[in-house]
């Protein structure tokens, strides 16, 4: 579905999705980010979770994504950020409200937007949130990763990347497999790329080390969830918001049965409906807890 064009400056690209609300909880929008090297339709079942609550969900696409490496390697952190804040202003002419969502990467984007736009956004919903990549299944060369930078100073590495690695941040084995063989299709509309390149990891380091640094910038309440055993990204990546963000409350929810992709995996329908009574909370008189851990 497309926007107007009364209503937003241009209209939003084939990948991405917009699912209006219904009655009163349609003037809340749910902003919701996909990852590095991810696309939107990794957010479907979020959004569509989201929207059978009433609210109004648009997944947004990143700068560079939904095509080829060398569309991905052109773009860096700004220009995602760039994607969002578009996609915000393009979804506020359409609500009263926005709450900003995102899994891994798209949960650094949603707070670094939360940063960036503290009139605009009313609460955070940060994903399998993605600082480091140091989560159990992550190779030992990864933690190499801090000599990037040169390498790219050098011209070296730029059609190279760090490919996926089972279990591919999904628990559930029947969905994995048909997950991996999206990503193993070629087309990187449905499943993303299979893996990250190098210099798009330097990107990502970049923004991580801008949102970590200025996490006390955020005002907006957020509902952080993690798995215990993510193999992606350590549940250490979830506790720098509860330690960072100091004005504003924080509620973290640790799941014990997926992994990474937390908004697919075993435990997605929990996610659905603590994310939905978390919007509910901030727009309809709920209170939200400050600091707490489950």
């Amino acid at each position: 579905m497309s926007m107007t064009p009364s209503s937003t400056s241009c209209t939003i690209t084939p990948h991405e999705f917009l699912l209006e609300g219904k009655d009163e909880r349609a003037r809340t929008g749910v902003l919701l980010i996909h990852g590095l090297t991810g696309t939107p339709n990794e957010m479907r079942v979020l959004a569509r979770g989201l929207n059978r609550q009433g609210f109004t969900v648009y997944a947004v696409q990143l700068a560079g994504h939904c095509g080829t490496q060398d569309d991905l390697v052109n773009t860096g952190w700004e220009d995602w950020l760039a994607s969002v804040i578009a996609g915000a202003d393009r979804l506020a002419a359409r609500v009263d409200r926005i709450v900003v969502g995102g899994l891994s990467m798209g949960a650094v984007l949603s707070l670094a937007l939360a940063q960036r736009r503290p009139d605009l956004i009313s609460g955070v919903l940060a994903l399998s949130t993605t600082f480091r990549h140091d989560g159990w299944s992550m190779p030992p060369h990864t933690r190499l990763a801090f000599i990037l930078p040169v390498f790219r100073a050098l011209g070296i590495g730029r059609n190279r990347m760090f490919l996926e690695q089972p279990p591919y941040g999904i628990k559930d084995e029947a969905l994995r497999a048909r997950v991996v063989d999206q990503m193993n299709s070629g087309d990187s509309s449905e499943a993303g790329l299979p893996g990250n390149p190098w210099w798009c990891v330097i990107e990502m380091q970049a923004l991580s080390r801008s949102v970590l640094k200025n996490l006390s910038a955020i005002q907006a309440p957020c509902l952080v969830m993690h798995a215990r055993h993510d193999d992606i990204a350590s549940v250490s990546n979830a506790y720098a918001i509860v330690k960072g963000v100091r004005n504003a409350p924080v509620e973290l929810l640790l799941l014990d049965n997926s992994y990474h992709m937390i908004t697919i995996d075993r435990d997605r329908r929990t996610v659905i409906a603590k994310a939905a009574d978390f919007i509910a909370s901030l727009t309809e008189g709920q209170p939200v807890r400050a600091g707490g851990t489950h």
